[in-house]
């Protein structure tokens, strides 16, 4: 009770006089902190330790329940006397700044958790591009064993044994830092026992330039080493990607082969250099020019570039008459190949060097036209290796000063016309060659590339020969000079000094490659840090120019896609507006279609019916023989007095013709008709599927392959036989075939009479009735023939049966008889009238005669005994007419299975030859919608 009494006397004196509690506070109301303080200084409060550890679970953070405060009854317990509880607010605070701390991080957590899916949403989607990788990358896990690989690394416990001791360090330089600290007992220390004279001080500083000197020289060998060891890893890199090539090769990997993306670049190169100059498309891709006076070494730079000696050599002499655009890709072996040929040179062979060489000399030599000494035409020329850095150069030809004995006298403007041509590409990379062995004062070069890139933001320096230089030049510092770019008035992005040889031709790329790294490890340049190690040899050269070529690449290529989809889309538009119911064929795609419609034309020839040919060439093989069976045949046999001498002259003239004339002319009747048939097919129109695009060009091939096709040479032997017999058969078989000769016989003598009568018409001019109707009047000349005709006429009235030849007595008769009436004529004009008056009555006479034979068929049966009638003449007609008939269905067979199919045969010939010509194609294929077919297609 005595215990009960003093605790609440403490605590009514606790809560009316205590300095650090305003007001009435319970002491469930106290931190936990503070109860606990407060609980150690008394004692007393032990009962009610249960009710603080039900208040700790409450309010600990460890707890998922929520936070609330606890309803404790008052307890009444009396006051404490008034005292000061400083260290239990400071413990108050410091558990608030815990809660403070505690939330920050939960929302600095999820700040940076929504600020990483932003970033996260920005970052592009790169799977499209997943094809540039290689597939080898991503099944390099199923070649590799990488746990075999894990498990021969040491563990983690080896390397850190390995490792240096960072508290020994970190001790180390504590005591360092403190012995040189002003005022420090190390620095007492240190004066304490420092005092020396001034020949100490004296040999501390020249030691100390030693010291310089010797770290200098360390730090430069060690680069040395740390170059050897990267050019070791390297190399081992170079061996092991070419063995992964040639599995490649070998299709281990059975994966879809891809062209790397240089070369597929370097095609792009190739077509728009070929694109149509109007577009202005071709010089706005990177491309890495290379410039330099003549001689300078810009070929032997590229050489080591290309680990090979692949470009023609001289002394003195250019060599380089036209750019050469060299394309460097990795492969597994080091060949060469050109742009339009599929022989690759292996660059390991020195055969194959010198083939390759002695090729670009022709090539050059090639290009360059009659009375000039360069030429802008480009020779593409792919060089794949292990190990080469990927970009695409082009070398140009020297600049010279000038022009020597030899050389156009347009030849210094045409070089510096083609490198201004190159370098003018806002785009391209100039690697600039300087001949360090040579005054810069002399060099042209600097000029010219500081007009095209003043500012220096595409300019590449590189100064060649630079141990010529180190051994020749007095002041070294000139050299820095010059490769610090303060010599010229040209800016760069970087200078470079390599060594490309000793001047022999002979050298290998390995030996000119120790030489530099020799000279350079020797070299005062490097030792008294004129050169930085970064700025020397070939191969760091090789390295800077590739990184800057890709970094422009990326930097260019969108761009000029955009632009290409703008021409596009504009030729898209252009196509749409004039032609929307076309298809885009280029002339290529064109060309296939065009051969296919002639083949089908072609094979239209086949299914030609008989019948229709076999009319065409009776009927042409008659209109070529007609004038030759009706003048030399039948109208001197007509003159005979009987049919026995009429048929005899008949046989002996129709087997002369046989044997010497109607083979030839019937084979080229068939011949014609052929061609004829062939043109008709092929330009007759199609209708609304006629395409006049093909015209030019179906007309090229069907001259072509007519002029290739030849006849069968034994058709004439085998048809002569087949004539001379169907010439000699004379038997009538039938009243029909009787019927047939006779109205052949009309029509062919109808024919000729209207023939003869408009010669007479044109000889003798119009007649009266023509005269007043159209108001025509006759010539002189026509006058007089106009007299003879009537002279003759009246003669041919008083003897019907006159011969075909007028005598001598006849001419002069007619020629008095016409000079009594005025009228002056000459013998030979009487002979040429009377041979149309004459022909025109014998025909007309034969005319009557064939009317009269339509009913002698009976009297033919019967050998025309006992009649006056004879037809011998319808008999030769049918003879003439069966023969006919006959020659156009051998010709015909002969055509169908023979002819026709070598004419296909030709046709494809002659398709496969138009083909392989691209210039015979852009001459037959023209147009406005071809050139825009073609610039869609590329």
């Amino acid at each position: 009770s005595a215990r009960l009494g003093t605790m609440a006397h403490v605590c009514q004196s606790l809560v009316k006089h205590s300095s650090g509690i305003k007001g009435s506070l319970p002491l469930q109301k106290l931190h936990l902190v503070s109860r606990s303080i407060y609980h150690s200084h008394h004692p007393t409060l032990k009962l009610q330790r249960p009710q603080l550890r039900t208040s700790f679970q409450q309010f600990s953070s460890l707890t998922n329940l929520p936070l609330r405060k606890l309803k404790f009854s008052p307890i009444k317990y009396g006051y404490q006397p008034r005292r000061n509880f400083w260290p239990a607010r400071l413990a108050t605070r410091l558990l608030k700044l815990r809660y403070l701390i505690l939330g920050s991080a939960v929302g600095g957590g999820y700040t940076a958790k929504k600020t990483f899916d932003q970033w996260k949403d920005m970052i592009p989607d790169l799977s499209e591009y997943k094809w540039i990788v290689p597939d080898i990358v991503w099944e390099i896990d199923e070649y590799i064993d990488f746990e075999k690989i894990r498990k021969a690394l040491p563990n983690s416990e080896d390397l850190v044994k390995l490792a240096p001791d960072f508290d020994k360090i970190v001790e180390s330089l504590n005591l360092l830092k403190d012995f040189f600290t002003s005022g420090s007992p190390g620095e007492t220390a240190f004066r304490a026992t420092d005092h020396g004279s001034e020949s100490d001080k004296h040999f501390r500083k020249v030691s100390d330039k030693e010291k310089i000197d010797q770290l200098q020289e360390e730090l430069l060998h060690t680069q040395l080493k740390y170059q050897r060891i990267l050019e070791r890893l390297e190399k081992e890199n170079k061996e092991l990607r070419k063995l992964v090539l040639q599995k490649d090769d070998k299709g281990i990997h059975h994966r879809k082969l891809k062209k790397s993306l240089i070369d597929m670049y370097s095609e792009v190169l190739d077509v728009l250099s070929d694109y149509d100059a109007s577009y202005n498309t071709q010089d706005h891709l990177p491309r890495v020019v290379v410039v330099g006076d003549q001689s300078a070494g810009k070929t032997s730079v590229l050489e080591m570039i290309a680990q090979a000696r692949i470009f023609p050599r001289g002394s003195g002499e250019m060599m380089t008459r036209s750019p050469v655009k060299v394309t460097l890709s990795e492969g597994p072996h080091h060949v060469a190949l050109f742009k339009d040929s599929s022989r690759e040179f292996d660059l390991t062979k020195e055969e194959d060097l010198a083939a390759l060489r002695h090729e670009i000399e022709l090539r050059m030599r090639k290009n360059v036209k009659e009375g000039c000494t360069v030429s802008p035409e480009t020779i593409s020329l792919n060089v794949k290796g292990p190990g080469l850095q990927r970009m695409v150069l082009v070398d140009l030809p020297g600049v010279i000063n000038t022009v020597t004995s030899g050389m156009a006298p347009d030849t210094k403007e045409t070089i510096f016309s083609i490198s201004k041509a190159y370098m003018q590409n806002p785009n391209a990379i100039i690697l600039c060659i300087q001949d360090g062995s040579v005054d810069a004062e002399r060099s042209i070069v600097t000029d010219l590339v500081s007009q095209m890139d003043p500012h220096g933001r595409r300019t590449i320096f590189v100064l060649t020969k630079v141990d010529l230089a180190e051994k020749n030049v007095a002041s070294p510092s000139r050299i820095q000079q010059i490769i610090e770019g303060k010599l010229f008035p040209m800016k760069a992005l970087g200078y470079f000094a390599v060594v490309t040889g000793k001047g022999n031709s002979s050298e290998s790329i390995e030996a000119i490659r120790e030489y530099e790294e020799e000279f350079f490890q020797n070299s005062k340049l490097l030792k008294t840090s004129m050169l930085k190690a970064h700025q020397v040899t070939t191969r760091n050269l090789s390295l800077a120019v590739s990184d800057c070529f890709w970094k422009m690449v990326r930097e260019s290529v969108e761009q000029q896609a955009d632009s290409f989809k703008a021409t596009r889309f504009n030729l898209e538009t252009e196509w749409k507006n004039n032609y929307p119911r076309l298809r885009e064929l280029d002339r290529n795609e064109l060309f296939e279609k065009a051969k296919n419609e002639i083949l089908d034309e072609v094979i239209s020839l086949s299914q030609v019916t008989p019948k229709h040919w076999e009319e065409i060439l009776q009927q042409s093989l008659w209109e070529r023989v007609s004038t030759h069976v009706i003048e030399n045949i039948y109208l001197p046999a007509a003159q005979t007095m009987n049919s026995g001498t009429f048929n005899t002259t008949v046989d002996i003239k129709l087997k002369q013709w046989t044997d010497k004339q109607l083979p030839n002319k019937a084979v080229e009747v068939a011949w014609e008709t052929l061609q004829e048939e062939f043109s008709r097919f092929m330009t007759e129109p199609k209708g609304k599927e006629h395409d006049d695009i093909f015209d030019k060009l179906k007309e090229a091939v069907k001259e072509e392959s007519i002029k290739r096709h030849k006849w069968n040479d034994f058709a004439e032997d085998s048809l002569r036989v087949i004539q001379h017999n169907a010439l000699e058969d004379r038997s009538i078989s039938d009243k029909q075939q009787w019927d047939a000769a006779i109205y052949f016989m009309e029509e062919a003598l109808q024919a000729r009479l209207k023939d003869t009568e408009n010669a007479i018409e044109n000889m003798v001019g119009p007649d009266w009735k023509k005269r007043w109707l159209y108001w025509k009047n006759r010539t002189q000349e026509q006058c007089v023939h106009n007299e003879t005709k009537n002279e003759l006429e009246k003669m041919l009235k008083c003897n019907e049966e006159h011969p075909a030849y007028l005598a001598s007595d006849e001419i002069t008769t007619v020629r008095k008889n016409l000079e009594s009436r005025g009228v002056e004529v000459d013998p030979s004009l009487i002979k040429d009238t009377w041979h149309q008056v004459y022909r025109r009555h014998f025909l007309k006479t034969a005319l009557n005669h064939c009317n009269l034979c339509r009913r002698g068929f009976y009297y033919y049966q019967r050998h025309f005994v006992d009649s006056e009638l004879e037809c011998n003449d319808v008999v030769l007609f049918w003879r003439i007419q069966r023969m006919l008939a006959i020659t156009a269905n051998t010709l015909r067979q002969q055509l169908t299975n023979t002819e026709v199919r070598r004419l296909e045969k030709n046709v494809k010939e002659v398709l496969e030859d138009f083909a392989e010509d691209s210039e015979k194609k852009i001459k037959l294929l023209t147009g406005k919608r071809v050139q825009l077919a073609e610039d869609l297609s590329k």
